[in-house]
């Protein structure tokens, strides 16, 4: 479970200047956040937290601050889902129409993965305590790692030649000259796969190793399974909305990948750190909230510098 680099084996992390040069493509990009999109984004933030306050009446505040810590964990680490659906479908030349449709499968996919993976997770834990300190150990690793690779590039990362799109060739019967806009085709007789099923086959790999990665640090962060599910399945249903709203902007959040990573350190600590050291609800929102507020304001801080005009 390695946050940030881990999805190197499965959809390569792009290089800064392979994405731009393919999201350059009008025809297959994303058309920039509209209103509606920007609308649907806060209203998804809202429902979001007024959840958030029906728990806290529920539940108490301890059930709210660890919910809303859980999904600011999962919102922070949309953006690099983010950025791997861009490459994804830049490299693909998707059509924005169809990237939606790809999304709103990969979205129910999602749901269903992450309410599992919790559910499972809990069960797990409540089976083998010591089962904890596994998680924590890899949270701390992912977040190690992925702040010793926060800014470096892969130029020529190329998710087409990814395990999964040489599996699918290999696997499936493909047309590679099918309509672009469908999952499948008909050709002398036999049905086919297209190349946009493929690119849903990756999205969707792509949520299941995003499942797996959101478990062990929505766990650190509380122990009630429904919190844990909720907070999760908001973060995702948000997560297309978002899409476009994010598509200008994920390439400038440059430094928010070090935030993610201290703040998977944090967890990870205190997650092994627990028979020892206690962290409060209201301590760990936060810090949490603090890290991802630095973040953000620090990269657009670095955006305007770096197109600021230098003589």
């Amino acid at each position: 479970m390695k946050t940030g680099g881990r999805r190197l084996a499965l959809v390569p992390r792009a290089g800064r200047s392979f994405l731009s040069a393919n999201l350059t493509d009008r025809d297959h990009s994303p058309a920039p956040a509209s209103r509606s999109a920007i609308g649907l984004a806060l209203f998804w933030i809202a429902v979001s937290l007024a959840f958030g306050g029906m728990l806290w009446a529920w539940r108490g505040p301890a059930a709210a601050q660890q919910y809303l810590a859980g999904y600011l964990i999962e919102l922070g680490l949309s953006v690099d889902n983010v950025f791997v659906f861009l490459l994804v479908f830049a490299r693909f030349g998707i059509a924005p129409r169809d990237q939606r449709r790809v999304l709103s499968w990969g979205l129910a996919t999602a749901v269903i993965l992450r309410v599992t993976f919790v559910l499972a997770g809990f069960g797990v834990i409540r089976r083998f305590p010591l089962v904890t300190y596994f998680f924590g150990a890899c949270l701390l690793f992912s977040g190690v790692r992925l702040l010793a690779t926060a800014g470096r590039t892969e130029a020529g990362a190329d998710p087409g030649k990814s395990v999964v799109a040489r599996c699918c060739r290999r696997l499936l019967p493909m047309s590679e000259n099918a309509d672009p806009t469908r999952f499948f085709t008909v050709e002398k007789g036999r049905r086919l796969v297209t190349p946009l099923f493929m690119v849903l086959v990756i999205i969707e790999t792509a949520d299941f190793v995003f499942a797996l990665d959101s478990l062990p640090a929505v766990l650190a962060v509380t122990k009630s399974g429904l919190v844990a599910a909720a907070s999760n399945v908001f973060a995702v249903v948000a997560l297309r909305s978002f899409y476009l709203v994010l598509h200008d902007a994920a390439p400038r959040c440059r430094l928010l990948m070090p935030g993610l990573a201290i703040i998977l350190i944090f967890v990870g600590g205190k997650m092994l750190a627990a028979p020892w050291v206690t962290v409060g609800p209201t301590a760990t929102l936060g810090i949490i909230a603090g890290i991802l507020s630095l973040s953000l304001l620090a990269s657009r801080k670095d955006g305007r510098r770096a197109l600021s005009p230098r003589w």
